[in-house]
């Protein structure tokens, strides 16, 4: 048992601030989602026809989730106590952020303005991600 431990014990420990080495993280993703939800919006709000509305709605819901999923994996996985502790605001960013993509915000409603809300948060949430890749 000891032998087939030893060969199976990892021959180097790699350490790194976040579950994967830096450079799979970015929070483009959840803007590109957070833009197609205002784009949705926006052609909802120019139709009238009813099933290309419902349509709509059912989509922007679904990436109003994965913009929540990526601000999620931004704030759990990327973001360490020293970034807390350098951005005492962040906590707060990706709060409000995730709550404008929720059911409060772009999730359950077709006011684009919440949409730029939530797009002026995650460019907020951007600059410091940014920032802490520069360190």
């Amino acid at each position: 048992m000891r032998v087939l431990a030893r060969l199976l014990a990892p021959k180097v420990i790699a350490h790194a601030h976040c579950d994967l080495p830096c450079g799979v993280y970015d929070p483009a993703q959840a803007r590109i989602e957070a833009e197609s939800v205002k784009a949705i919006i926006q052609k909802y709000q120019d139709s009238t026809d009813p099933e290309f509305r419902t349509r709509c709605l059912i989509i922007k819901e679904e990436r109003s989730e994965l913009v929540k999923h990526h601000l999620w994996v931004l704030w759990t996985d990327y973001f360490k106590p020293p970034h807390f502790d350098k951005y005492p605001q962040l906590h707060q960013l990706f709060n409000e952020a995730t709550k404008l993509a929720g059911a409060a915000g772009t999730k359950g409603t077709v006011d684009v303005g919440k949409a730029d809300q939530l797009l002026g948060k995650i460019e907020e949430i951007s600059k410091i991600f940014w920032e802490t890749k520069q360190a």
